[in-house]
């Protein structure tokens, strides 16, 4: 879930938006009231505060799952696509 739901300051409506996008100096429209949100590390409001928290424990959780993905050895009998490449038949020969 790379997803992070935002409570708008004004209308206190719900709506979601990519954890990625959801940095210092971002700033956003609401869907429903079309107020501007600004989203930084240093904002009072708590809507704010809580989006800027998740969005960071989102992408922390995504590098986490990629390292752990990477570091992971892949099995030996299932070797991917890329690297089963044609092999040349015995019997025939050009």
């Amino acid at each position: 879930m790379s997803s992070v739901q935002i409570q708008c300051t004004r209308c206190k409506g719900v709506f979601r938006d990519r954890a990625g996008r959801l940095q210092d100096g971002y700033s956003r429209q609401c869907p429903s009231c079309e107020v501007v949100l600004f989203f930084a590390e240093d904002s009072q409001h708590p809507f704010v505060k809580r989006a800027m928290r998740d969005a960071r424990n989102v992408r922390k959780q995504m590098r986490e799952a990629e390292a752990a993905k990477r570091a992971a050895p892949e099995p030996q009998g299932m070797q991917s696509r890329r690297f089963a490449g044609r092999t040349r038949s015995v019997g025939r020969e050009d």
